[in-house]
C-alpha cells in the first residue's frame, strides 16, 4: 500500500492506495491506446479546445488541489497556488501551439522534372507517435512536473494518450489532480494514472507504450534507461536528470547583489529544484567570502518533500564536507528539516576532486570556487559535467565572452546576471542540457518545442492531393505555416 507523508511530521496523511499490479497497468495502457485512436484523430482546433478545459478545470479546482498537496509536500499555499496556475498555464500554451500549426514542420518540395534525375513531389510533416506516452512524475513539483506536468500537457496536445506512474510522495494529490483532468477530457480513458515502483517497470515494459518522459534522479534514469534497453522494441527516452548548473561570477560583478542573490536561489523551495545553483566561482578578492557567508547565515532550511529525500541531502553533504564549510543557514523545522550548508575551495582543490565534488546534492546545499586567474578557470569549467543551465554574473559583456564560450557547450541554457531557479513557460524555452542533466539535449521538458518528443515525420511522395493531409495540401485550408520550395 502507498501512503502519503507529511514533511511536517513524518506521519502518513489520506488514505492508503493500493500498489497497480500487471493487470492493472496492462489495463490502462489498452484503454489509453482504444482512446488514442480517436484523439490523434481529432482536428488540431478541438484538441486546442479541451486543453483550454483542462486548464479551466485546473484553475477552478485550485482552492481543494493546493491543501490536499500541501498535505503531502508541505510546500504551503503560495507556492502551490502558483503552481497550479503555471500547470494550466502549460495546457494554454499548448493550446496556442497547436492552433498555430508549426509544430507539423510542413514541408513542400514540389515535382521539378527538369533536374537530373527528376525530382518527384515530396511533402513532409509530423504526426502524433502511434501509441501510448509514460511519463514519470517528479517528487518536487506536484502539480508543474506530475499528473497534469509539461509532459502529459505536451503529449495530449500532440496527440498522444498518456499513462502517468505516479510519484509515491503525493499519491493523494496525483489522484486528485488525475480525476479534475479526466473531466475536461473526451475520453477519461485517455489519461491512465498508475502507482508504485513495479507498476513502473510494467508501464516502461509494455508493448503499446512508444516514448516516455521522465523527471527525476541519475540514478531514477539509468534504471529506466536500462528497462527500455531490454524490450523487443526500442523507444524514446526523454529524461531530466541531474544538474549543477554553475554560476561565474565575473570580477565586475555587484559583489553584494550576488551574495544576497546566490542565497535566495539556494534556499528556494529548501533548494529542492533542479536549477538550483550547485556551483558558485567567484574572484578570489578581500570581502567577498564574507558578504557569501553574511547571506547564507541568514537563510533558513525547513521540511524536505520526503524522507528518502532528506537522507539523500545528508549524504550529499556528508560527502561535500571533505571542503570547509563557509557558511550554514539556521535549522529548519519539521521531521524531515534539513539546514542549507555551502562550502568553500579554492579552484586547484577543487580540480583535483574532479568529477565527485561537483555531482549534484539535492536541496539547500552549494560548493563556492574561487579563482585567480581566467585561465585556469575556463580549464575547470571546461572539465563540468553538462547542466541544464549556466549562469555569469558581470557588467561588461566583452568579459564574459571566453567564459560563454565554454559554458554554452555545458548547458541547455545560459543566464546573464541573474538566477537558474525559475523556468518560464514560454515559446523559447530549453529546457535540457548535456547528460546528466537529460537523456537527449536535443529536447526540451519546458516549453512550446516540448511537444516535439511525441511527434515523428511521415514523408509522401507523389501522393495524391485528395490523399494528402490539410496542412500539406497546396490549397492550406488550415493555414499553417508551410515551408514551399526552400520558402517559408
Amino acid at each position: 500500500m502507498i501512503y502519503g507523508h507529511d514533511p511536517r511530521t513524518g506521519a502518513a496523511v489520506g488514505e492508503a492506495l493500493p500498489e497497480t499490479d500487471a493487470v492493472g497497468v496492462g489495463a490502462a495502457v489498452r484503454a489509453a491506446g482504444a482512446a488514442g485512436h480517436g484523439w490523434r484523430a481529432t482536428p488540431a482546433s478541438e484538441r486546442a479546445q479541451v486543453l483550454e478545459a483542462v486548464a479551466d478545470a485546473l484553475t477552478a479546482h485550485v482552492d481543494e488541489l493546493w491543501r490536499i498537496a500541501d498535505r503531502e509536500t508541505a510546500l504551503g499555499e503560495v507556492r502551490l497556488r502558483g503552481e497550479v496556475a503555471r500547470t494550466a498555464g502549460q495546457f494554454r500554451l499548448f493550446a496556442q501551439v497547436i492552433r498555430d500549426g508549426g509544430h507539423v514542420e510542413a514541408i513542400i518540395d514540389h515535382a521539378e522534372p527538369s533536374l537530373t534525375p527528376p525530382r518527384p513531389d515530396v511533402r513532409r510533416m509530423k504526426h502524433p507517435l502511434p501509441g501510448v506516452v509514460a511519463v514519470f512524475a517528479a517528487s518536487n513539483f506536484p502539480f508543474a512536473f506530475s499528473v497534469a506536468g509539461g509532459d502529459t500537457a505536451s503529449a495530449l496536445a500532440a496527440g498522444c494518450p498518456v499513462v502517468v506512474k505516479a510519484h509515491p510522495g503525493h499519491p493523494a494529490t496525483s489522484e486528485r489532480v488525475a480525476e479534475v483532468v479526466r473531466g475536461a477530457l473526451p475520453s477519461a480513458d485517455l489519461l491512465g494514472l498508475v502507482h508504485g515502483l513495479e507498476a513502473g517497470a510494467e508501464l516502461v515494459r509494455h508493448a503499446d507504450v512508444v516514448a516516455a518522459g521522465f523527471t527525476g534522479s541519475v540514478a531514477g534514469g539509468r534504471a529506466i534507461q536500462a528497462l527500455i534497453d531490454e524490450r523487443e522494441t526500442p523507444i524514446p527516452f526523454f529524461g531530466e536528470l541531474g544538474s549543477v548548473n554553475p554560476v561565474v561570477v565575473l570580477p565586475s560583478a555587484d559583489a553584494r547583489a550576488v551574495a544576497g542573490g546566490f542565497a535566495a536561489s539556494l534556499t528556494l523551495g529548501v533548494g529542492q529544484f533542479c536549477t538550483n545553483p550547485g556551483l558558485l566561482f567567484v574572484p578570489d578578492e578581500p570581502g567577498l567570502l564574507d558578504q557569501l557567508a553574511a547571506a547564507v547565515s541568514e537563510t533558513t532550511g525547513g521540511a524536505m518533500l520526503g524522507e528518502r529525500i532528506r537522507d539523500g541531502y545528508l549524504s550529499g553533504v556528508e560527502r561535500l564536507a571533505e571542503l570547509p564549510l563557509l557558511a550554514e543557514g539556521k535549522s529548519g523545522e519539521g521531521a524531515w528539516a534539513v539546514t542549507p550548508k555551502v562550502f568553500v575551495t579554492d579552484i586547484a582543490m577543487f580540480a583535483d576532486k574532479l568529477p565527485r565534488i561537483a555531482e549534484e546534492c539535492f536541496g539547500p546545499a552549494s560548493v563556492v570556487v574561487t579563482y585567480r586567474e581566467m585561465s585556469g578557470l575556463l580549464a575547470v569549467l571546461d572539465q563540468l559535467e553538462g547542466s541544464l543551465t549556466a549562469t555569469v554574473h558581470a557588467i561588461a559583456p566583452e568579459e564574459a565572452a571566453p567564459v560563454a564560450d565554454v559554458l554554452r557547450r555545458k548547458a541547455g541554457r545560459l543566464i546573464w546576471n541573474g538566477w537558474p531557479t525559475g523556468v518560464a513557460v514560454c515559446w523559447a524555452m530549453h529546457h535540457s542540457g548535456p547528460w546528466p542533466a537529460s537523456t537527449n539535449p536535443a529536447h526540451t521538458s519546458v516549453g512550446a518545442t516540448a511537444i516535439d518528443r511525441w511527434l515523428a515525420p511521415t514523408a509522401y511522395q507523389d501522393w495524391p492531393e485528395e490523399l494528402l493531409p490539410l496542412e500539406l495540401r497546396d490549397a492550406n485550408p488550415l493555414g499553417v505555416p508551410q515551408r514551399i520550395d526552400g520558402h517559408l
